[in-house]
């Protein structure tokens, strides 16, 4: 086998979760795509449809198995899990994070934003790292030559990104570049990455306060790193 074959991987944000009271779910089980959400990955799904994918791959939790479940049937291929994939850790699961009204206003809460770098409140970003690196390795050999998707989670897909591409890791949630149902695309040559490339398939489908750089609206969680 060439150590110069090109293999890609994408690395797929989950579509939009049905989550009306604004919850930050992380890894917490029981939501699901909505209805917008699972349109999300149809659409996706056709956008890949010509593509050489012969592994599909994804996050154990809901929301991801069923955005990546339209992929793999378009390919006929069986769809993996790999728990490597996972929403990273949060100590604010479970609490709202709308504006004026989130966990962000209760002093109880505050002892966990004080190392922004690390961060203080969930799973270290070189953890992920190192997760997200290994999660990536083993799709790209399940995929040696063609093309791997791989559903996961938006702050996990931004820090290996931001890796990949040697940025720091600490920075602003507001300003992630992996909207709902975005393909983050590794390309390899052999083991190495070569290239990142990003795309956003399903964008004319994803609401306006939910896309990077948006501004907050009051009532309307951003959900960040979901």
């Amino acid at each position: 086998m060439s150590s110069e074959e090109i293999t890609v991987v994408h690395l797929m944000r989950h579509g939009e979760v049905h989550n009306p009271d604004g919850v930050l779910y992380g890894r917490r089980p029981g939501y699901h795509l909505s209805d917008l959400g699972r349109k999300m990955a149809d659409r996706v799904a056709e956008h890949l449809a010509e593509r050489d994918v012969t592994h599909v791959v994804a996050s154990p939790l809901e929301r991801a198995q069923e955005t990546a479940g339209p992929v793999a049937g378009a390919h006929g291929l069986d769809l993996a899990t790999d728990e490597r994939l996972i929403e990273a850790a949060n100590v604010f699961e479970g609490k709202t994070f709308g504006v004026g009204d989130g966990a962000l206003k209760k002093p109880g809460n505050w002892r966990y934003l004080t190392n922004p770098f690390r961060p203080s409140w969930g799973e270290p970003y070189m953890e992920q790292v190192v997760r997200m690196m290994a999660a990536l390795g083993a799709a790209r050999d399940a995929a040696r030559g063609h093309e791997a998707v791989a559903v996961s989670h938006q702050l996990p897909i931004w820090i290996v990104r931001s890796f990949a591409e040697r940025r720091r890791l600490w920075h602003d949630p507001r300003k992630r570049q992996c909207t709902l149902a975005s393909l983050t695309s590794f390309t390899f040559q052999g083991d190495k990455i070569i290239s990142v490339g990003y795309s956003e398939p399903a964008r004319d489908l994803v609401p306006s306060h939910l896309l990077a750089g948006a501004k907050p609206v009051k009532g309307k969680s951003k959900s960040f790193g979901a």
